[in-house]
C-alpha cells in the first residue's frame, strides 16, 4: 500500500511539477491581437521553426552534394549559383509552413506586418535592387559562374553569384564586389557569354615606303609562333589608315582565354619588334616640322641685338 502511494506521489510530481514546468516553458511567449485575431508567439513555436530551419539546412546540402557531384567543375559552379537563390524561397517556404501547421494564421502576420514591410522596403530600397538584380541574373542566365566581364572599364572573371553581389577575381588578383543591381542599370562587357572565344588586336605603324606585304607577312608569322592564339579562325591584318608619321596596321587575332590577353599581347610586342629589327622595319615616332617666319625687318634687328 506505502509503495503505491509512493509511486502515485512520484507520478504526480513528474506530471504536475517537472512535466507541467516543461509545458509552461514551451508556452511560454507573446500574444497580440490584431483584427480580432490573436496570435501567440511562444518558445515551442520558436524552437520548432528553429528545427525545422536545420533540417531544411541539412536536407538542402545533402541534395547539393548528391547532385554537384556528378557534374562537371564548369557546371557545378552554374548550379551553386543558382541554388543559393532557389535555397532562400525553400527557407521562407518552409518557415511559412511550419507556421501555419503550428495554428497561426500566417495572413494574420503577414498583414500585421505591412507598415513595417513598407518602412523597411523604404529604407532597403538599393538592397531590394540588388536582391532582384540577382533573381533576374539567375533567370534570365546574363551572367554565370566563370564568365569574364568588363565593368567600369576593369576586367574580372565571375567566380561567384550571391543573393546581393556578385564577386569576380581581376587580371591583378584583386576581387571585385559588385552590386548586382549593376548588372540591369549600368552597361556590362561579357566576354563569354556566347562563347569562350574572343577577339583581340594589336596595333603597330610603321615608317612609310615599307613593303607592306612584307609587313603583313612578318605580322601573321608573329601570331603563328605566339601561344595563346588560336590557330582556327585564321590571325589576320587589316591595313588601317595612312597615319600622320606612319602606315598603320592591326594583327587581329583569336583566344580562348581572354583572362590572360595583356601577357599574349606583351609577349607579341615583344616578337613583333625582334622580327622588325631582324628585317630592318622601322617604327617612326611622330614628327612634327617647325617653320619660322619673321615679319619683315624683325630678323636684321634680332642679328644686330645679338652682336
Amino acid at each position: 500500500m506505502q509503495d503505491q502511494t509512493a509511486k502515485e506521489k512520484v507520478t504526480e510530481v513528474i506530471h504536475d511539477d517537472i512535466w507541467g514546468s516543461i509545458k509552461q516553458f514551451w508556452e511560454f511567449g507573446y500574444t497580440y491581437t490584431g483584427n480580432g485575431d490573436e496570435v501567440t508567439i511562444s518558445v515551442g513555436l520558436i524552437i520548432i521553426v528553429i528545427l525545422a530551419f536545420i533540417l531544411t539546412s541539412l536536407l538542402l546540402r545533402l541534395i547539393r552534394s548528391f547532385i554537384t557531384s556528378k557534374l562537371m567543375e564548369e557546371d557545378r559552379m552554374k548550379f551553386i549559383s543558382v541554388f543559393k537563390f532557389i535555397k532562400y524561397f525553400v527557407y521562407v517556404a518552409v518557415i511559412l509552413i511550419t507556421l501555419s501547421s503550428a495554428g497561426i494564421d500566417v495572413t494574420i502576420l503577414l498583414t500585421a506586418s505591412a507598415a513595417l514591410f513598407v518602412g523597411i522596403g523604404l529604407a532597403l530600397q538599393e538592397l531590394f535592387q540588388d536582391v532582384i538584380g540577382g533573381v533576374f541574373i539567375i533567370l534570365d542566365k546574363s551572367l554565370l559562374v566563370g564568365d569574364i566581364i568588363e565593368i567600369e572599364g576593369r576586367v574580372a572573371r565571375v567566380f561567384e553569384i550571391k543573393l546581393r553581389t556578385t564577386r569576380a577575381l581581376t587580371r591583378d588578383d584583386k576581387v571585385m564586389i559588385i552590386p548586382n543591381h549593376k548588372f540591369i542599370s549600368d552597361t556590362v562587357y561579357n566576354y563569354t557569354q556566347n562563347h569562350k572565344t574572343t577577339r583581340e588586336s594589336v596595333r603597330v605603324g610603321v615608317a612609310y615606303g615599307s613593303d607592306v606585304e612584307k609587313i603583313r607577312e612578318i605580322l601573321l608569322e608573329c601570331a603563328r609562333e605566339q601561344k595563346g592564339i588560336l590557330k582556327k579562325p585564321e590571325p589576320f591584318v587589316l591595313f588601317e589608315d595612312f597615319g600622320d608619321s606612319a602606315l598603320l596596321f592591326a594583327l587581329h587575332f583569336y583566344e580562348s582565354d581572354s583572362f590572360v590577353d595583356p601577357k599574349v599581347k606583351s609577349e607579341l610586342r615583344f616578337k613583333i619588334n625582334h622580327k622588325f629589327k631582324l628585317n630592318d622595319v622601322t617604327i617612326p615616332f611622330p614628327q612634327r616640322d617647325v617653320h619660322m617666319f619673321y615679319p619683315r625687318g624683325m630678323k636684321n634687328e634680332n642679328d644686330d641685338e645679338r652682336e
